[in-house]
């Protein structure tokens, strides 16, 4: 256990988009990844939404997980680890929504379990499981989620009850939003959005915008402040050894794709001296034994 000084380019980006459907959840999470990572092969979207994702597929050589029924917490953890194996930078759950209320989803795993309040003590960890996968992620990962018209029965003056209309709230446990990084609201069908939570700064408190792939680069501006790649070449160029060029390339996981051509470089130029080290060695060890076998 020791502490040690915080570093932002080791944050993984955790998005939300919410929004009704129709207003371009998947088209704007899409246009959001690209920005991140510049590359649409290291994209790969969960697609629950009776294949919607493949509708954009004009945009870019993406990569698609469809996930049926039943939504279980773990069948989305299998789906997240899938794309993680794939070695994808950005992952997109389109939608969360499914795996609290979808066909095998937490509301109606409860219900099979009697729907009493003590049988939220077996399904909680599942679903708490659900959202340290996509928390812990060694991915960026960017979740959408459905939005409904919230009400309440209220008591008027007059002692009868009245329906209030409270805006929209998020279709999956309560909760989630502040896990987030930033939380994108769409507020209408011409794509226009609002941030409801932004730990960075960027967006809250600002107009209704358009998300777009420039939104992507200003979350890895972000991400990357404090560290330049200029800095990190430095570092990579006076690396002494192969294995410590492999925990600088671990070390900068949110800039190995710029930082990859130099690492590559370097490693070239490492190699033939250590061989030549490997090699001076080998003659060194055989000289030894000679003069050993030779004096025994």
């Amino acid at each position: 256990m020791k502490l040690q000084q915080a570093k932002r380019h080791q944050v993984k980006l955790r998005l939300g988009l919410s929004g009704a459907s129709g207003f371009g959840k998947s088209y704007s999470a899409l246009l959001l990844a690209f920005g991140i990572t510049n590359d649409w092969s290291k994209i790969a979207i969960i697609d629950t939404e009776n294949r919607s994702a493949s509708l954009y597929s004009h945009l870019g050589d993406y990569n698609v997980l469809l996930l049926d029924a039943p939504y279980s917490p773990e069948r989305y953890i299998e789906a997240i680890k899938t794309c993680e194996n794939a070695s994808v930078e950005v992952i997109i759950i389109d939608s969360i929504t499914h795996e609290w209320q979808g066909s095998g989803g937490c509301l109606q795993i409860h219900e099979q379990l009697g729907g009493r309040f003590q049988d939220w003590a077996k399904l909680t960890p599942r679903h708490t499981a659900f959202v340290d996968a996509i928390l812990n992620s060694k991915c960026h990962v960017i979740t959408t989620t459905r939005r409904k018209v919230d009400y309440s029965i209220d008591t008027a003056q007059n002692g009868r009850a009245k329906v209030v209309k409270h805006g929209t709230k998020e279709i999956t446990r309560e909760g989630f939003e502040y896990e987030l990084t930033v939380n994108f609201e769409l507020i209408n069908d011409k794509h226009l959005v609002k941030a409801s939570k932004d730990r960075t700064g960027l967006f809250m408190d600002k107009p209704e915008f358009v998300i777009n792939a420039s939104t992507g680069k200003k979350l890895m501006a972000w991400c990357n402040e404090g560290i330049s790649i200029q800095q990190i070449s430095k570092e990579i160029e006076n690396c002494p050894t192969i294995d410590m060029l492999k925990h600088i390339y671990a070390k900068y996981s949110s800039v190995q794709t710029e930082i990859k051509p130099l690492i590559v470089k370097r490693k070239g130029e490492l190699e033939p001296l250590e061989n030549q080290i490997i090699d001076k060695k080998e003659i060194v060890e055989s000289s030894k034994k000679e003069n050993d076998g030779i004096n025994s």
